[in-house]
């Protein structure tokens, strides 16, 4: 009986069940559809799902944005000529692909003997060449490219070839920054290169990382909305911003000074060899710098050599004097009074508290005045007169000339300098200019102070700048200290033409006929990894300084040259190549630029992007010779640049947009060849001096990466 019944209670439970869950399903669905309501009502009050806004993303999905890219300013010289300014490059490939069509045309290589001969006319690469590179070992190739010859190519040259319509030939198009000029002041202008996938360019390098945020440009943007096969959708606007372009840096150089003073810095380092030269020409009056160069360098324009040396030698780099300190030495020890010019001493050497001083001529002259330590360049002299000033009164003469000071100039990554100055030893041998580290433009501010009566000058690369608003900052002459006295100066001045007039003086090698000159020369030791300094004839820093007219200065240039490696002359013989020319080259010119009427010198013509018959016939009637380089009808480069002053007669350079082939060079002169070599950017080993009597790549081969000889001789 207790089992029936247990049976029966048992079997009463499903439909119980049954009604339960049915009521929890229902209950659990519309709690699931209450939350997707009330999710939904939040989405649509609120608009935002996960914290992102519907509209945005809505906005996001459909919109397109552009960027309109700003130009980066240019960079120009004193007179408006360019050095720098924006353009673009390209690189041309070829496709191959066979199923590559643009509507019903064949958008691939269909003729490729056809396509290699064209393209050979205008890439510096042979037709064999080009062949090969369309004909690849691997199977399934989409495209080609043509290595180095196809890269950075002028808008120029990819106009010409597009005229050629050849099929399955494209150009990648890249921002860049043009350099007109190639070896210019390389180091000083600096670079800028692409650093963001946006293709915006960062200067890196001198005056173009110093003013980048004036060059760069804010880059604008066109927003629009579009459906998903890129159509404008209905009643969408469109936002646009408009660009705005980089300013404009103008530098106090003059480019018919600074592309000479290239000539003449190229000519001695392929002669000579040295680990290091510089050179600066300064106006006397202003402080501004009218040429500046340094060894190794590099070109801007192809950033050949640039690996090299990435260090401004000008700013960046310390180095020892020597004799050349000896100005600030004399100056400082009139203007304290404790100069005594008819005081004998003994020359030769003199110990003092740490080591012996000893002159550069062994045993010296013998007993001598004062006078004569300067021109004859005395160590001993030197210390004689330190040690009568006193190591306190001559420190302070170091500070008033601003030693271990940057100047300021509008450059990156200047030095301070260092000056040892603890011991009696490390005091008497800063007097000739070791013991104490300087740059080169702390040197050239020092000697302004004599240049300039007594007042000295700031060195100034930069004239103006003109801002991205159009607001212009003029950058004036400024004279950052008086260490001496207008008739100091000009007493230091007249110690400065002993040098180069006295029969005896260190300085003979640069006298000029006709010219006012003051000379120092200098000889500076390098300190040894291991202690002490290097010993041999060549491991010194040779030096010059000079003043023209030294009556009336209005020039001051000043050269170093570091470890000549191929000393076959005198240090001074070789300075004097650069010195002499350069410094009568700035003599020509007057203070505001003119060339004097009494040189046989013509504005070179502006003939680039001219038709090449054209700019021939522009350039003989100015008075010159003409050089044609390459197979093109259209000129994209020329030395000398316009603008700047030559010699009558001298040759003018015209680069092409054809391919790059080798002129008939019998007869030309070193400093033609030099522009030969600049305008290409090709290797050449150039072999005696002279004019050229042999060549061994002959007129009209192509100029591929292969280098070549070119003889120099005697005429």
């Amino acid at each position: 009986m207790k089992l029936f019944k247990s049976k029966r209670s048992t079997n009463a439970h499903p439909a119980r069940n049954r009604k339960l869950f049915g009521i929890g399903l229902i209950g659990f669905t519309l709690l699931i559809l209450g939350g997707f309501v009330l999710r939904f009502s939040f989405v649509a009050t609120v608009g935002e799902v996960d914290s992102n806004n519907l509209a945005k993303q809505r906005q996001k999905q459909y919109r397109t944005d552009t960027v309109l890219q700003a130009q980066r300013g240019a960079i120009l010289d004193r007179t408006g000529n360019v050095i720098a300014e924006d353009s673009n490059t390209y690189t041309i490939y070829a496709i191959l692909d066979k199923q590559n069509k643009n509507g019903d045309k064949p958008d691939y290589v269909t003729d490729k003997a056809k396509t290699a001969k064209v393209l050979s006319r205008y890439l510096a690469i042979s037709e064999d060449k080009i062949l090969a590179r369309l004909n690849p070992t691997k199977k399934h190739v989409f495209q080609v490219e043509f290595g180095t010859p196809g890269t950075k190519l002028s808008l120029a040259i990819k106009k010409q070839i597009d005229a050629e319509k050849l099929p399955g030939i494209h150009f990648r198009e890249t921002p860049s920054r043009l350099y007109p000029n190639g070896v210019f002041a390389s180091h000083v202008i600096g670079i800028a290169q692409a650093q963001d996938k946006g293709g915006g360019l960062t200067g890196v390098m001198g005056l173009e990382k110093q003013f980048n945020t004036v060059l760069a440009g804010d880059n604008g943007y066109r927003r629009s909305e579009t459906d998903a096969y890129g159509y404008k959708l209905p009643n969408a606007k469109t936002k646009l911003k408009t660009p705005v372009n980089g300013g404009t840096v103008y530098t106090t150089l003059d480019s018919g000074l600074q592309s000479y003073l290239e000539t003449l810095m190229t000519d001695v380092q392929t002669k000579y060899e040295p680990k290091a030269l510089t050179a600066v020409l300064m106006n006397a009056k202003t402080g501004k710098i009218l040429a500046a160069s340094q060894r190794p360098t590099f070109d801007a324009s192809t950033g050949e050599g640039l690996g090299d040396m990435w260090r401004d030698s000008l700013v960046e780099d310390n180095y020892e004097p020597g004799s050349v300190m000896k100005i600030v030495t004399l100056a400082s020890a009139i203007q304290s009074g404790k100069y005594h010019p008819n005081e004998y001493y003994q020359s030769g050497s003199v110990k003092l508290d740490g080591g012996t001083v000893n002159d550069w001529r062994t045993g010296g002259w013998g007993s001598i005045p004062l006078s004569k330590a300067f021109p004859l360049s005395s160590n001993v002299g030197m210390v004689k007169i330190e040690q009568e000033m006193g190591a306190g009164v001559w420190k302070s003469y170091l500070d008033k000339f601003k030693f271990g000071q940057k100047t300021g100039i509008t450059l990156p990554g200047e030095t301070n300098g260092r000056i040892s100055f603890a011991q009696p030893l490390d005091q008497a041998i800063t007097s000739f200019g070791q013991g104490i580290e300087v740059n080169v433009m702390q040197m050239m501010q020092a000697i302004s102070a004599v240049s300039n009566d007594g007042k000295m000058l700031k060195p100034q690369i930069v004239s103006k700048v003109v801002h991205k608003n159009g607001k212009e900052t003029v950058y004036k002459p400024e004279v950052v200290g008086q260490p001496i006295s207008k008739e100091t100066a000009a007493q230091v001045i007249d110690a400065m033409r002993h040098v180069v007039n006295d029969e005896d003086g260190t300085g003979v090698a640069y006298k000029m006929p006709g010219v006012d000159l003051a000379v120092k020369t200098g000889t500076g030791q390098i300190a040894s990894p291991q202690g002490g300094y290097l010993t041999g004839d060549s491991n010194y820093i040779f030096s010059v300084a000079g003043i023209a007219p030294a009556s009336d200065p209005k020039y001051v240039l000043y050269i170093t040259m570091k470890q000549p490696q191929k000393m076959t002359e005198p240090a001074e013989t070789i300075l004097a190549s650069i010195f002499k020319p350069m410094m009568q080259r700035a003599l020509d010119t007057t203070a505001n630029g003119t060339v004097s009427k009494d040189t046989n010198t013509a504005d070179v013509p502006a003939v680039t992007n001219a038709a090449l018959t054209t700019a021939q016939d522009t350039v003989k009637k100015a008075g010159f010779d003409v050089a044609t380089i390459g197979t093109g009808n259209k000129v994209v480069q020329q030395l000398p640049a316009s603008g700047t002053k030559a010699l009558r007669d001298s040759r003018v350079l015209l680069l092409t947009n054809g391919a790059m082939t080798m002129p008939d060079l019998t007869g030309w002169s070193k400093s033609d060849v030099l522009k030969f070599v600049q305008l290409t950017g090709k290797k050449f080993k150039l072999v005696g001096d002279g004019f050229v009597v042999r060549q061994s790549i002959a007129k009209g081969t192509l100029l591929g990466d292969a280098s070549g000889t070119i003889e120099f001789k005697q005429q």
